[in-house]
């Protein structure tokens, strides 16, 4: 055996650096934080007390603050585990390509340009995370692609996903006008002519996480001028298609827009929570390209990189969006289903905010109504918030983010006096001022 086929094993005779005191060789290990949103989750379930509102992750909530699985998604998982229709086999690396089709013409739409000329194809992946880590992997090691741009404030796992993939630069682009309550637009545009060509921009297609504030038709044209001008690479984030506006066509309109502009792009997608199957990890990479002779290699270099990450995706959820988005029937059934979550969505940000503004809580709430999606950007300072978790039993994060899913007619108008108290107690600059004018006003 010549030694070009020799299996060769370094250490075989003790690795030179193994440690031969009593010292472990994680001893250094410092502890990380604990992930916020999950750690007061599970304060919430361990909280006693008789009267508690859970405003943190998430995940729908029907009117008696319960869970809900979609109709349409249980109906078609009934059918999946009767008799012998069920099955644990493997999937392939891209997973199932009846669902990659659907959810990519569902994104970009049946008379999309790029999917007639064989431009785009999505890959299934573990969820919409899962398919920003696979799309971070693409564009760091086979597009050598180095910075990345989040908004301020964005998602708490993009600060996680893209540096742990590789990319070596961290920016920010202004989102929120704190004072105002509403898209910092120039502020935006500003950051963004100041980027390197080359760099990544993470957009939220609807519903932004977690401020619910959408850029307009208008802004998103003047967003689109920006990157293409300064040659930047847009990677959209699509979690709440439908959720937002309760209409899928009217929440794809700017991954739409940009795909018929020419742009390249990405887009992360997921269907736990417009289908509600948020433990299934069902989500779609959709990848779309001026080219399409380079798809067989862009394929090949994501087989490889799922193979030698998770190796394939789970089977049971996406067997459950396969058979929603491939039946008109059933997308029919889906669709209203979707109205169903928005409308009560909005039904209780106008609940809320009509509460606040009979109480007189200081501060302008018209921002509840003007934002969009499952979560509210309440402006709570972080006083406010430890208030209403320790005295009120209500939890929601530090940022004051609130989980609208959360409340129900039964529970608004208590968080709606708790939040009063809480400004009253802990007044924020903001509503200081406020407060001082309506002293002092004539």
């Amino acid at each position: 055996m010549d030694a070009s086929s020799q299996m060769i094993y370094p250490y075989e005779n003790g690795h030179p650096d193994v440690r031969t005191g009593d010292d472990s060789l994680f001893s250094t290990v410092e502890p990380a934080p604990p992930v916020e949103i999950f750690a007061l989750h599970k304060a919430f379930h361990e909280d006693n007390f008789t009267v508690k509102v859970d405003l943190t992750i998430g995940a729908y909530r029907d009117e008696e603050g319960r869970p809900w699985v979609l109709p349409v998604v249980r109906k078609i998982e009934e059918e999946i585990t009767s008799g012998n229709n069920i099955s644990h086999e493997y999937l392939g690396q891209l997973g199932l390509e009846e669902l990659s089709h659907a959810a990519t013409k569902l994104l970009l739409g049946n008379d999309n340009i790029a999917l007639k000329q064989g431009r785009a194809f999505g890959v299934q992946t573990v969820g919409g995370t899962g398919a920003l880590r696979v799309g971070a992997d693409f564009l760091v090691k086979c597009a050598k692609l180095k910075i990345f741009y989040m908004a301020d404030p964005c998602w708490p796992s993009h600060h996680l996903v893209f540096p742990y993939a590789g990319f070596a630069i961290c920016r920010i682009y202004r989102y929120w006008h704190s004072m105002k309550k509403c898209l910092d637009i120039e502020g935006l545009l500003e950051d963004l002519r100041a980027a390197p060509q080359g760099s990544v921009v993470i957009l939220h297609v609807c519903a932004h996480n977690p401020t619910g504030i959408d850029p307009s038709k208008d802004q998103w044209i003047r967003i689109a001028d920006v990157m293409e001008e300064r040659h930047l690479f847009p990677f959209f984030d699509c979690a709440y298609q439908g959720i937002a506006s309760g209409d899928l066509e009217k929440d794809a309109w700017p991954v739409r827009y940009f795909a018929s502009r020419g742009f390249e792009l990405l887009c992360a997608q997921s269907f736990s929570k417009n289908m509600g199957l948020y433990s299934e990890r069902v989500g779609n990479l959709t990848l779309v390209f001026k080219d399409p002779k380079v798809i067989p290699n862009v394929r090949s270099h994501i087989t490889m990189m799922i193979r030698g990450n998770y190796c394939n995706p789970p089977r049971h959820g996406a067997g459950i969006a396969t058979r929603i988005l491939n039946d008109p029937k059933l997308i029919d059934d889906w669709k209203n289903q979707i109205k169903t979550i928005a409308i009560r969505i909005k039904r209780m940000r106008w609940a809320l905010r009509t509460k606040l503004q009979e109480l007189g809580t200081p501060g302008n709430w018209d921002h509840i109504t003007r934002q969009i999606g499952m979560f509210c950007y309440s402006g709570l300072t972080e006083k406010q918030v430890k208030f209403l978790i320790q005295q009120y039993h209500i939890y929601l994060p530090t940022a004051g983010r609130i989980n609208i899913c959360g409340l129900n007619d039964k529970n608004v108008e208590y968080v709606a006096r708790a939040i009063n108290e809480a400004v009253l107690t802990y007044p924020s600059e903001e509503n200081d001022n406020q407060n001082r004018r309506r002293i002092f006003s004539p």
